[in-house]
């Protein structure tokens, strides 16, 4: 029966144990080109001494106009790839491994320029986004291509693709969203389409393991359901994709009944229903709840998020609690 400090191996990756953290934006970067500075280096870094077993950088614009803040970071231009380097050797010499979220924001950017399925704003608080053309989203496929090759030369040991939280993959998967009616749109298979070339065109590029993330419930009567990612995780199978990171809304404003473990059941239904790995995400703060979740299979790997900004050393106080030793770095044995 596995446990939360076991290691778990995607293709030829190794992951210590099953502690993830999740992607967070940290808006720090020093000016607007996108690049790892410090802070980054710091943040990250101090995660891998903690023994997270996967740390996920951050959202990481594929494209300049697909920044969420002006102050996200980057991986749109080879000039990106030496500090994301840095930032690899600097996580993989504490012996935790590293990967990236590949991200472009849509009609949820704050830059100019936005783009999104459709011509349709999040709110009155943002601008009406440019419908995208058929050139544009060739563009934006390379863009994530490009990305992901990126990735690869600067070391990463897992690339996730960002389809959630109503970015712009999100958008064209949704129906509340995509209004397009050129075989972008239209159907669940149309709707598709765009995330599924986009995982076409990474898969030749990226041979180490690969994620998406999903909002798995858009809450709305309207929007896509957990059926509908059932069907969408079994078609990512297919092409290739080894996990689905589950997360849910941001599609919409929505008011959402959050608790702890709320969307823990959306990797649960969509991993028994597809075989397909899964994380689970989502107000998991406490030590016997995250290896409740991966003992009963309900997830593979479980993503913690603010609960890792607050105490990066997360992974000490889980083998205190489940009585299992994890490694500790050398120059703290006197206190671990």
């Amino acid at each position: 029966m596995p446990s939360l400090l076991d290691p778990l191996t995607i293709r030829d990756v190794t992951f210590p144990n099953r502690i993830v953290m999740s992607p967070m934006c940290m808006s720090a970067c020093n000016e607007e080109d996108g690049k790892v500075n410090d802070w980054h280096l710091v943040h990250y870094t101090s995660r891998a001494v903690g023994q997270v077993g996967l740390i996920i950088v951050e959202a990481s614009a594929v494209q300049s106009n697909g920044r969420i803040s002006a102050q996200d970071l980057g991986i749109w231009s080879d000039e990106h790839i030496e500090g994301m380097r840095r930032l690899v050797e600097m996580v993989h010499a504490q012996g935790a491994r590293i990967g990236i979220q590949l991200a472009h924001a849509g009609r949820k950017a704050t830059v100019p320029g936005a783009i999104a399925p459709s011509a349709v704003p999040f709110s009155e608080e943002y601008a009406v986004p440019a419908e995208m053309t058929q050139e544009d989203i060739r563009k934006t496929i390379k863009a994530f291509a490009d990305a992901a090759r990126r990735a690869d030369l600067a070391g990463f040991d897992v690339v996730e693709i960002h389809a959630a939280h109503g970015y712009l993959i999100n958008e064209f998967l949704s129906p509340l969203t995509n209004k397009r009616l050129d075989g972008y749109g239209e159907n669940i298979i149309g709707r598709y389409r765009f995330l599924e070339e986009i995982i076409d065109a990474v898969r030749p590029v990226w041979l180490k393991p690969l994620f998406v993330r999903i909002s798995a419930n858009e809450y709305h009567q309207d929007g896509n359901t957990l059926e509908t990612f059932i069907d969408y995780a079994r078609r990512m199978k297919s092409q290739g994709v080894d996990l689905i990171d589950c997360s849910s809304g941001a599609v919409v404003p929505a008011d959402i009944n959050v608790y702890p473990g709320y969307q823990v059941p959306y990797a649960e239904a969509i991993r028994q229903s597809t075989g397909i790995a899964t994380g689970a995400v989502g107000l998991i703060t406490k030590p016997s709840h995250a290896e409740d979740i991966v003992r009963n299979h309900r997830a593979d790997l479980v993503l913690l998020g603010r609960e890792l900004l607050r105490d990066p050393y997360w992974p000490l106080r889980a083998s205190k609690e489940l009585r299992t030793d994890i490694p500790v770095p050398k120059s703290y044995m006197r206190s671990w």
